[in-house]
């Protein structure tokens, strides 16, 4: 069959996968976002439904205060003796740890700590001993994958973390996961940022501490030199083996809004790329060492994609998420979703009430209906507090008004605003690669209330490591939402 990157659309960074009683998991990064690590189920890499989050308890993880792009960073998910374990970093407090489940579909243990720093934790299983290992600096300073065992109760350290791997000379070496094939170990890592520069590198050894020996040919996989091209930042990637012998790299990157747009408001976003083993033990990936659009692999069965969501065909408790640790009294979320806002906004660093879903395409339409009663309601495009443009009714003194806001590089603007008759709305922001339009529906009125460049919401100018959310919010009163459509061209 022929499928079509990515396997996994919008801003679902740093995949990691195992595979287990004849399926196929995967975990992502989640940062400062509520419930964390997204977790995904396949029969076959190419289709991913989402099955939950590992990280649902407050106590879990700690992301009060915390800021755009920080707190849960590159989870590694692995099975062992009939457990799954996700290790993964809060960069926030930098402290490393992991949680494991027995049932792949109920809760996570608390979080079990590691005395080792770096990012990018993962783990490697083998003859009852646990690998940890973690980005880092050797006795020089130099950067380094670091190694230590540790106990998979209690996280305890059984011997001194120490270097095993410097890389291949590029920058910001990360991402390290060690696999045995045939009898070698393999030490696959990224360098060069998670940029246009990303890239995958990979060293050999026989034992795993090594000494390890570069591929020769690294980067075995990135698109650093395929532009202009949509497909650009392949990099931080996991090495699997599908249940009939064939071997992949899921990673992470991301499509620019055009050929010559050199700008991505997606996030990062999750790629599959077939990988072949010569006769000497060596693999490459891809046809040429790069991530294309689209690949024929093995397998009897088609692509699927959703292109509509709605309250009605979403889940509350897997779809959505919260920014930070949201105040559940805040929300009910039904048919129709209430909004109770605080004096939170989007602009804060903290937890205004808010709910959304991941941008997947560039192009499309988000619509709801709102009924305000008190402060303001509406509909967010939301790439952090300093960037996101927002659509919304707004209760004044005299009456109600729509009103539309850009904040760009902390530039809070009110673009437009206009009076209306009623405190019910249809509100609306229409998205493609160049922007965002904002529009209101007073009855028979469609009121166009300005727009905002998408470039403006990209990694390239806001910074970090998300992508635009698109959601509902509420503050300084209760907002009732219905109607909701999100639809994808």
């Amino acid at each position: 069959m022929k499928y079509t990157n990515p396997v996994l659309k919008g801003f679902y960074p740093d995949p990691s996968v195992c595979r287990a009683n004849g399926k196929f998991y995967m975990v992502n990064s989640s940062f400062q976002y509520f419930p964390g690590v997204p977790l995904f189920e396949s029969d076959n890499l190419v289709n991913w439904t989402q099955i939950g989050y590992v990280l649902t308890r407050k106590n879990q993880v700690m992301l009060e205060g915390i800021n755009s792009s920080g707190g849960v960073f590159a989870p590694t998910i692995r099975y062992n003796n009939g457990r799954f374990y996700m290790v993964t970093t809060n960069d926030t407090t930098h402290q490393n740890f992991f949680v494991y489940t027995d049932d792949i579909y109920g809760e996570w243990s608390d979080p079990v700590y590691v005395d080792q720093g770096g990012i990018d934790p993962s783990l490697f299983f083998e003859d009852g001993k646990t690998y940890f290992m973690s980005n880092g600096t050797d006795e020089n300073g130099k950067g380094a994958v670091i190694q230590c065992e540790i106990d998979p109760v209690t996280g305890e350290k059984l011997s001194p973390s120490r270097a095993i791997w410097n890389g291949s000379g590029g920058r910001f070496l990360e991402s390290p996961h060690l696999y045995k094939i045939k009898g070698k170990y393999y030490l696959m890592a990224a360098e060069g940022g998670t940029e246009y520069g990303h890239m995958i590198t990979y060293a050999v050894a026989d034992s795993p501490y090594g000494k390890f020996e570069n591929y020769p040919h690294n980067p075995v996989l990135t698109n650093r030199n395929k532009a202009p091209f949509i497909i650009q930042g392949i990099g931080h990637g996991d090495l699997i083996e599908d249940y009939n012998g064939n071997r992949f790299i899921l990673s992470l990157g991301f499509r620019q809004q055009g050929m010559w747009m050199p700008y991505h408001n997606l996030g990062r976003e999750v790629f599959l790329t077939p990988v072949t083993f010569d006769e000497k033990g060596w693999f490459t990936a891809g046809n040429d060492g790069t991530t294309d659009e689209s690949y024929e692999i093995e397998g009897d069965f088609s692509q699927t994609e959703k292109k509509e969501y709605t309250f009605d065909n979403t889940d509350f408790g897997i779809d959505w998420c919260y920014l930070r640790h949201p105040d559940p009294e805040n929300y009910s979320l039904g048919k129709k979703v209430t909004l109770t806002g605080t004096d939170m906004t989007l602009d804060h660093v903290a937890s205004p009430t808010f709910i959304a879903l991941r941008q997947r395409d560039f192009c499309g339409e988000m619509t709801c209906t709102v009924e305000l009663y008190e402060g303001e309601g509406g509909l967010t495009a939301y790439m952090c507090e300093n960037e996101h443009y927002d659509v919304a009714i707004r209760k004044t003194e005299s009456g109600f008004e729509v009103i539309s806001k850009l904040n760009i590089g902390g530039i809070k603007h009110i673009q437009q605003s206009e009076k209306i008759s009623s405190k019910k709305v249809t509100l609306k922001i229409r998205f493609n690669n160049w922007g965002y339009e904002l529009i209101a529906v007073d009855g028979e009125r469609e009121i166009s209330l300005g727009s905002g460049q998408a470039k403006y919401l990209s990694s390239e100018v806001s910074g970090g490591f998300t992508g635009v959310m698109l959601g509902l919010y509420a503050v300084k009163g209760k907002a009732e939402f219905s109607d909701f459509v999100c639809r994808y061209e």
